[in-house]
């Protein structure tokens, strides 16, 4: 099961700089001038969980393996992209994969590096890049609201779902608003509505790009589009992109911290960029831990035992028959399964069974 964050923005922002050092590569080449990520380049990263450390420790693993999320670094946008600008199309054709937007917007002046639009201004960025996903999203929508109609008056039965999802989502845009406003709660008109794949439809984090002396705290410019996030429901992440990618290049532990403890960060701002991603995109983390590995493994919050099962494999799925569960906290107090068993902490769970963040499973199956 994977799932994707796209790292999006206007040209010379610190999108590539922001992708290099979330995958400690230079798969994506950081240039100061727009288009110069011409494909998306996507890395796999793996989500901070201290978590999993104990669980090595306590169960005495001899290898950890963490989840991971993906990240696509998308070329830059450029006013009037709805319209084929610049990189438009492809823009938009790529960004339509995606499961979540990552948007970075510029909130540190620089004058070695020149901005599309001529002067820094985070917010004004950020209703560029959306108004253009809005007109996409309208136009689209548009062209195929007349032609759902046309077979929902033919008594067409899913056409008629669909344009019950269809018609809130262009009243919104047509309002000026993202179609994600109009997201429904009932779950088949939510499967309808992720089936529309609008570009304001997905959920969005900003990451604000700061220089170096406001990567603790942020500054003003950042602390408008925390006001703006707020305003929508969003979240915001501050970073300082240049500090970042100095860090990634540091392979010490000790290293990276001393670094950061002398820049006044507890942890690098990537951490918080990839767990806000994680967050958003409605993810929880259960384990399976053994002597040979302990093991994160990510599903939807939501998700029933069998379908946790299935992410480790599809045997697992078709033939299950319950989940050992424990949770973490028990897990690690009573000194691992063993201790938890005799505790009374280890639960057998059916096919009903939600699965809970942090839990650790066991799966017993049968095919």
């Amino acid at each position: 099961m994977g799932f994707q964050c796209g790292i999006v923005g206007l040209p010379n922002v610190g999108k590539s700089t922001l992708f290099n050092a979330l995958t400690s590569t230079a798969a994506a080449q950081a240039a100061n001038f727009p288009f110069c990520t011409i494909e998306p380049n996507v890395g796999r990263v793996a989500v901070p969980d201290p978590r999993l450390e104990r669980l090595v420790q306590v169960g005495k693993s001899a290898s950890m393996v963490p989840t991971q999320l993906e990240f696509v670094d998308i070329a830059g946008l450029v006013r009037g992209a709805s319209k084929g600008e610049g990189l438009g199309n492809q823009f938009l054709a790529n960004i339509r994969e995606v499961d979540a937007i990552v948007h970075v917007l510029r909130c540190f002046e620089d004058d070695d590096i020149t901005h599309v639009d001529g002067a820094v201004d985070p917010l004004r960025d950020a209703e560029t890049v959306e108004t253009e996903l809005m007109l996409a999203d309208l136009d689209s929508l548009e062209k195929r609201v007349v032609a759902t109609a046309k077979k929902a008056k033919g008594g067409d039965a899913d056409s008629k779902a669909f344009l019950a999802v269809m018609e809130p989502a262009l009243e919104a845009l047509r309002a000026g608003q993202p179609a994600r406003v109009a997201t429904p709660t009932e779950p088949e008109a939510l499967r309808l509505f992720r089936q529309l794949q609008l570009l304001t439809s997905k959920p969005v984090l900003y990451v604000c790009n700061v220089e170096e002396s406001a990567a603790a705290t942020g500054n003003a410019l950042s602390q408008k589009v925390a006001e703006k996030a707020q305003a929508e429901g969003a979240v915001s992440v501050v970073i300082s992109a240049a500090i970042e990618s100095e860090v990634a290049q540091l392979d010490d532990p000790a290293d990276k911290a001393e670094f950061l403890t002398s820049l006044g960060l507890e942890e690098t701002g990537l951490s918080r960029v990839i767990r806000a991603g994680y967050e958003l995109l409605n993810l929880l983390t259960f384990f399976t831990c053994g002597p040979k590995e302990a093991r994160a493994w990510t599903v939807m919050k939501g998700s029933r035992a069998p379908q946790a099962a299935g992410v480790i494999h599809s045997d697992f799925e078709r033939g299950f028959i319950r989940a050992e569960t424990i949770a973490y906290e028990d897990y690690i107090a009573f000194g691992g399964e063993a201790g938890a068993r005799e505790a009374g902490r280890l639960r057998s769970e059916g096919k009903e069974y939600v699965v809970r963040d942090g839990d650790v499973l066991l799966f017993r199956f049968n095919v």
